[in-house]
């Protein structure tokens, strides 16, 4: 089966949404659509497809859309498409709100579509091959750090960039936040520019997890510490690291007692995986890995946080 595809918005990320849909076997880009008509044309172009400036227009034209616009319009945007009939992929945050989020979710479940939050960093190879030796964490520390981006000053950093790693918490931990602290400070727009939060998990977990945008380089990782190993993951460099006690130490006495694995990672980018998984349970008819009740999940965290937060 190939199902016919659009792209919404064409910015920094719907513009690399649009180059990989225009190359997957089980995909034919239909449209692209952007307001401004320039940018549209021009990716069109380069993806030798349509183009157009009004999403409405992609009702009964295609099967499904990829809605990369900016955060504040996702809702105004996969509500009337997923009225009628499109499944949609609809890029992080979710929505601004909860209530947003579980009415997109509803008319989804009514309509037996799929609908899924592009949390990209779920589909990263290191995450992935980092799901085997993960049981029952007892300490997280996360990192995202990076250069100001104008573009997304209409959210702060913990909505912009920390709700990849609230959605990635909610797949390691496994369980509900019963405490958070949450520190901010405004540094470069009138929302918070770096936040540094400790999240208390029911099972005793603690996460410490910081988000910068004020940042001149980029630094994305993430230490699991449980019992008997500890696993680094560097989102950015797509690389993963697993020291753990060999078999039958019950005490270390030396670096020649503890294991460090280096598994190989696949090379393909993180987005073809997330794309692929869309287009595949769209055929198949399954449930998306993550999906938009899990989309509305990190949304909740993150507005408590931010509720939370101290300035």
């Amino acid at each position: 089966m190939i199902v016919k595809t659009a792209v919404i918005g064409v910015g920094s990320l719907g513009q690399h949404h649009a180059r990989i849909l225009s190359q997957h076997q089980n995909s034919v880009l239909e449209y692209i659509v952007d307001t401004d008509l320039k940018k549209a044309e021009k990716i069109a172009k380069a993806n030798k497809t349509s183009y157009l400036t009004d999403f409405n227009d992609l009702i009964g034209k295609v099967d499904s859309v990829v809605i990369a616009v900016p955060t504040p319009y996702h809702y105004q945007v996969a509500k009337p498409l997923l009225e009628n009939n499109l499944h949609c992929l609809v890029e992080k945050p979710f929505t601004l709100n909860v209530k947003e989020a579980q009415e997109l979710i509803e008319i989804a479940k009514s309509k037996n579509l799929r609908l899924q939050v592009g949390h990209v960093e779920r589909f990263n190879p290191a995450v992935i091959a980092a799901a085997p030796f993960i049981n029952k964490p007892k300490f997280i520390e996360v990192n995202r750090l990076g250069p100001y981006d104008p573009r997304a000053n209409h959210i702060g950093v913990v909505l912009d960039l920390m709700i990849h790693d609230l959605d990635i918490l909610f797949s390691l931990v496994k369980d509900r936040v019963v405490s958070v602290e949450a520190h901010g400070a405004k540094i470069l727009s009138e929302t918070e520019d770096i936040a540094k939060v400790r999240l208390k998990y029911a099972n005793g977990c603690v996460a410490d997890v910081s988000a910068s945008r004020v940042s001149m380089d980029k630094y994305r990782k993430i230490r699991i510490f449980q019992e008997d190993s500890y696993i680094s993951i560097d989102y950015a460099g797509k690389n993963l690291k697993v020291y753990a006690k060999k078999n039958g130490k019950d005490k270390i006495t030396s670096l020649f007692d503890i294991d460090i694995k280096k598994p190989k990672l696949p090379t393909n980018e993180p987005l073809f995986y997330e794309l692929d998984n869309f287009l595949s349970n769209i055929i198949e008819g399954k449930k998306p890995l993550i999906s938009g009740e899990q989309g509305r999940d990190a949304v909740e965290l993150a507005l408590n946080i931010l509720q939370n937060m101290v300035f």
